[in-house]
């Protein structure tokens, strides 16, 4: 390599060292991609997921501007030279791509490249990808290519690793999938329950209002109050419930819109006025923002059910690399000590097992009559 053995190794490292970090398969694709191009200097790098319909569930690019790649269009069919790393366990190295008798030309949008070098990205015998790069940075010898031997064996050595880094972020989404799964199952079972309960009970209180409309037309009107009370009741669990089951996109729209989102649901299903600030949150490696979620999910569900408040704001800032966020309502408050000491939780130990689970500490202000304040805090990558 150009720069010598020390650095080309530490660059190598580097490279491996960024594809582990992440457990997101989108973020380990886009990892890939940009760490093959800085690494063997290329203006252009991609990586393709197949799909099993001829063409490809993912394609992350890199070099190319998100305004280029929309005008490109849809993604590549598996013909032409994709299709040759995908069936055929060999690297290709060309020196002029367009020349190639299997290449099929490309949108009219596409950037023209040249010289080529891309392999499969194999997991035993699955393939699990195509990797590629386009355009060496670097004088290239005449009708050559500018990849040299020691890019192809660099590559090589990259896409082992990318393969296991892939494979490991396949395995952590599966079992998030799993989690979710059991989350869902069990706020379906815990909805059931509190819904037929509040259902039993309007049953029973419009029972006894109809047999006291002709004999006691006063307590019928206060039984008729109490069927509105917990008709109200009911509604706010149904919206509760489909709100924490609704999925939560952080792969496609990230923290901040999803927690914006959520927040101008339960805005406009609450008569308490609800709102959301961020200032200045980065994105946060995967586990953290998932438990930033559910707790302010959680801190939500506490403040609109129980406080009583007019208000509950939601503020999410950015703190070092990490983030910090504050749900705050101006309800009735609660002595802490009294209700942890009385056994009743308000889902404080479930949100402070989330915080800690991903390094993160949570802590509470309230007290009768003065509101009350969740906040979280949590390191970054």
């Amino acid at each position: 390599m150009s720069h010598g053995p020390r650095s080309g190794l530490s660059a190598v490292s580097a490279a491996l060292l960024a594809m582990s970090r992440h457990l997101e398969v989108r973020d380990v694709l886009k990892t890939i991609v940009a760490s093959a191009r800085e690494l063997l200097d290329a203006k252009y790098a991609a990586l393709g997921v197949p799909d099993d319909h001829g063409g490809f569930a993912q394609f992350v690019v890199d070099g190319v501007s998100d305004e280029q790649w929309r005008a490109i269009g849809p993604l590549p069919r598996q013909h032409g030279i994709l299709a040759a790393m995908l069936h055929e366990a060999k690297t290709q190295r060309l020196a002029d791509v367009r020349k190639d008798p299997r290449f099929e030309g490309w949108p009219s949008a596409h950037p023209e490249m040249s010289d080529f070098l891309g392999l499969p990205v194999r997991d035993g015998e699955e393939v699990l990808g195509a990797l590629f790069l386009a355009d060496k940075q670097c004088p290239r010898p005449d009708g050559g290519c500018g990849f040299t031997e020691d890019d192809e064996e660099l590559l090589s050595i990259l896409a082992q690793h990318a393969a296991i880094a892939l494979t490991n972020a396949r395995l952590y989404e599966r079992s998030r999938e799993l989690t979710i799964a059991e989350e869902r199952s069990r706020l379906a079972h815990e909805l059931h329950d509190a819904v037929s309960q509040k259902l039993f009970s309007l049953r029973l209180t419009a029972q006894a209002a109809s047999a006291l409309v002709d004999r006691d037309p006063r307590r019928a009107k206060s039984e008729l109050q109490q069927v509105a009370a917990l008709a109200a009741e009911a509604a706010d669990e149904l919206r509760a419930a489909v709100v924490e089951l609704r999925p939560a996109a952080l792969d496609e729209d990230g923290l901040v819109a999803t927690l914006r989102t959520q927040v101008q649901v339960l805005d406009r299903a609450h008569s308490a006025r609800v709102t959301f600030e961020s200032r200045g949150v980065r994105a946060l490696p995967a586990a953290q923002e998932e438990a930033v979620l559910r707790v302010a999910q959680e801190a939500l569900h506490n403040a609109l059910r129980h406080s009583g408040g007019a208000r509950v704001e939601v503020v999410l800032d950015r703190r070092g690399s990490g983030a910090v966020l504050r749900v705050t309502d101006d309800g009735e408050g609660f002595d802490p000590e009294a209700v942890r000491s009385a056994g009743r939780h308000l889902g404080l130990v479930s949100m402070r097992d989330r915080a800690g689970g991903v390094g993160g500490r949570l802590t509470v202000e309230s007290a009768p009559g003065r509101g009350t304040t969740i906040e979280m805090e949590v390191p970054g990558g």
